[in-house]
Parts: structure tokens; sequence; C-alpha cells
């Protein structure tokens, strides 16, 4: 196969041009699809500038070339065809639009905090028209709390001496080898202006008493408010952990109730307890929430975001400014663009600036991208079956036979 000639490259007016990871992290290439027959042309070794230009100077019918924004596609292309229409892919617009927000969100934990806190506490109104309490959040130990504490002044500590180094010229693998980091955690926290706090995790509060709890919230409704009595009834139910674990949730129920530990309060009934399964406020469902379509938003996400901008100024206008800009792609409105990129660049936003000032530099292509229907869909779908090629020859794949298999059979 690889001393057949390669299939000859028909006529092209549109193409699509995007990396695939050869050796991910290590070593890419290009791939050229023709975005009208839906079909791929060649396969480049590399992903720089110097490859892509030539290979266009030879294919002059070129009139445009959708693309991500690589400066080196980007140089390329202008280099190349300078005749073309250069498009930005729109979908890498919104990733890197909720990579700046991501951003933003994680340098105001606190906002997102508060948040969250407010939401786990608001009473809960049942179908029958009664209100609930829902169970307040479990508290960390002292114990927990000084780790914790101790992990973020190593972490701070280590983003401070990241941007030391960087300020006296190191570059970002140096700077991963000499504090035994991963060369991808420099680059986050340069991209960070402030320190970036830990990001909440989905699947907290899941234990081993979580398949009891509805369990033994009937009965604490009911009446049973003894600890040792609940842990015996869930035992008959199949649960294998420990009493401590039962106690320390009844009190969490004392706590919902304004009960004190081995109080009976007589008088009128208590209100009901509910354990409220809310999905966490992390910083990647908040980002997730303010770029998702209106037509999909909930009455729960509008109400979080209102939360949220409540917070903080600089939060409330990151998402304007987020839902301003996803809505201007979506609805196709390039007359919008240059108001926004005006707002953007004067925001308080240190990652909304960035994001800004590099659309700037990409003006004609970004703006091209709200105006044409070509995008890079069609590339990542051939993208897609290049790595199932090259992982069914379990990485022996040079580029020569593997441009063979991926041209001839698409």
């Amino acid at each position: 196969m690889r001393r057949l000639p390669l299939p000859a490259v028909p006529p092209l007016s549109t193409i699509g041009v995007d990396d695939w990871a050869h050796r991910k992290r290590q070593r890419y290439g290009t791939i050229v699809v023709d975005l009208e027959q839906r079909r791929p042309v060649v396969l480049l070794h590399d992903r720089e500038a110097d490859t892509l230009a030539p290979w266009l100077r030879e294919h002059t019918g070129i009139t445009v070339i959708a693309r991500d924004r690589l400066k080196a596609y980007r140089d390329g292309a202008r280099v190349g065809a300078p005749q073309a229409t250069q498009v930005a892919d729109r979908f890498h617009l919104l990733q890197n639009l909720a990579e700046a927000l991501d951003q933003v969100f994680s340098a105001h934990g606190p906002a997102l905090k508060a948040v969250r806190d407010a939401r786990s506490r608001a009473p809960v109104v049942q179908p029958d028209g009664r209100t609930a309490m829902p169970v307040p959040p479990s508290t960390p130990t002292p114990q927990a709390q000084t780790r914790a504490a101790q992990r973020r002044a190593r972490r701070l500590t280590t983003y401070e001496q990241v941007w030391t180094l960087h300020h006296q010229g190191w570059s970002n693998r140096t700077i991963a080898q000499h504090l035994g980091i991963g060369r991808m955690t420099v680059v986050r926290y340069l991209q960070a202006l402030t320190f970036p706090e830990r990001k909440g995790r989905s699947e907290t509060g899941q234990s081993l008493l979580t398949p009891y709890q509805e369990d033994l919230l009937t009965r604490w409704n009911a009446g049973c408010r003894e600890a040792l009595q609940l842990f015996r009834a869930i035992q008959c139910h199949g649960y294998t952990g420990s009493y401590p674990t039962v106690a320390r949730y009844v009190q969490r129920l004392r706590q919902a109730q304004g009960l004190k530990p081995r109080a009976r309060r007589p008088g009128p009934p208590l209100p009901l307890v509910v354990e409220v399964r809310h999905t966490p406020l992390t910083t990647r469902r908040a980002t997730r929430m303010v770029l998702k379509r209106p037509l999909k938003r909930t009455d729960d996400d509008t109400q979080l975001m209102a939360h949220l901008k409540d917070q903080h100024g600089e939060v409330a206008t990151a998402i304007d400014l987020a839902q301003d800009f996803a809505a201007i792609g979506r609805e196709r409105q390039p007359d919008r663009f240059d108001s926004w990129l005006a707002r953007a660049t004067a925001s308080a936003a240190a990652p909304l600036r960035r994001f800004a000032t590099g659309l700037g530099a990409d003006y004609e292509a970004v703006n091209a991208s709200h105006m044409l229907p070509w995008s890079n869909g069609p590339v990542e779908g051939q993208i897609n079956r290049l790595q199932m090629l090259k992982r069914s020859m379990c990485g022996r794949a040079k580029i020569d036979l593997l441009s063979q298999r991926f041209l001839r059979t698409a």
C-alpha cells in the first residue's frame, strides 16, 4: 500500500483545516477536508504554517478556509491563500469562551459557595402544600479542615513560584521540571491571574448511607428520633456501615428542625425534613448553565444565574458578556459584534478581556463565522475516523500508511 500513489486531490473551493494528534501533547499533524463533499483530501505531517502555506499555493481555487483559532493555521492560510476568506469555527469560539468564563468563576469561588449554601438551606414546598426543611450539608471535622488548609497553602506556594520563575524568563517545561509538577498545571496557573481555587466535585456527599437515607427520613418524620433504633432498622435492610455514620446524619436532621442534641421539644409538630438532591454548583456546571441555549434553560438555572449575578459585579458582567456573545454566533448577528468587542475589552473580568483581545487579533475570521454557514463539524468527524484507524494499528502507523488507509476508505 505504501508504494501506491495517493488519491488525486480534486478541485477545491471550500475546505476545513484542523489538527490531529499523532501522539497527544507531543506530535500533531494537520488534516484538510473538502467541506462541500465532506471528504478528506490530505494529511500533513505537522501543524506549522510553513507546511500548510505551500500546500495551499498548489490549489489556487480555494475561496473559503474554515479553521480553529490556531495561530499557525491563520498565518499559513494568510500566506498560502490570501484570496480565501478565513472562517473561525464557532464550536472552538464557544469552547474558548467557556474556558474564559470558567476562569472567572474559579477566581470567585466564594460567590459560588454562597449560592450553594443558600440553595442547600432554602425550604422546600411539598406537593401537598406543606413546607419541609432540607437536610443541611455535612460539616468537615476540624482535622479535615486543617488538612485542607495545609494542601491549599502548598498549592498557593507552588502558584507563586510558577509566576516568579515565569517572570524570570523560564519556559513552561523547565518550570514544571524544576517544581516537579505537570506542564499543563504550569499552563493553567499562568492563565489564571488570581490563585485558582479547587473546583467542586459532582459526587460529593455520596456514602454507604446514601441508599438508606429515604428510609431514615421516613422513620424520622414518623417520630422515631433515636439514632440507635434507626441504625438497627436499616441494618435489617442490608446497611453495612457503622453506627457513628448514622449518628452524624441524625445530628444533621436535628439541625434541620432546630433541635439541640438529645432535646425533646413538646408542643406543635416539627417541620418535615427532606433530602434535596441538588447537582453541585461547580465552576464547570455554572459555565454550562450560562452558555446553555435559552430554550433549554430551566427555571432553576435562571434563579441560580440571578443569585450569581447578585454576588459580585464582575461575575454579573462576565455572565452578560458570555450570553451576548453566544447569542451573536447562534443567531448570526454580525452587526452586534463590534459593540460586544468594545464592551468585553473594557470589562473588569481579565479572562474575558484576554478572550476579546484574541478575537480582535483574528477579527475577520471571527466576523465571517457570524455570516457564513461553514464550520469544522465535518472535519471533527473525520478526525474521529482517523483516530479509530490509527488505534486499530496499535500505534504502528506511520503517516504514509495511515494516509493511504484514511484517504482510500473515505
